[in-house]
């Protein structure tokens, strides 16, 4: 008696849902820190010069290096060119090899 019914298309169609609105998704926005902020975090909470309470990180945070100097510019690799300096390199330290072997 309670067999599931795949309704009819002509019965889905008599449906009015023109009118009905689907709500709209909720999105949690977290602001997302900057590099001088975590800096500045690191520096002032001590919980973050422990690791699990007993290895003390606090000489590892004094020496950490600056974001500017962590920049790097973006530089695109050439396969051909790669290849070809890496090789000649090789090349070079066989060479090299080979003529200490013989002296």
């Amino acid at each position: 008696a309670d067999i599931p019914v795949i309704p009819d298309l002509e019965d889905v169609q008599e449906e009015d849902l023109a009118m009905q609105v689907a709500a709209p998704p909720s999105v949690q926005v977290n602001r997302v820190l900057t590099y001088h902020d975590l800096d500045k975090d690191l520096l002032k909470y001590t919980a973050f010069q422990t690791l699990d309470g007993e290895v003390d990180l606090k000489l590892l945070a004094k020496v950490l290096a600056p974001e500017h100097e962590l920049r790097e510019d973006d530089v695109s690799w050439d396969w051909d060119h790669l290849f070809t300096e890496v090789s000649s390199e090789l090349v070079t330290e066989w060479d090299l090899g080979q003529l200490e072997r013989e002296d």
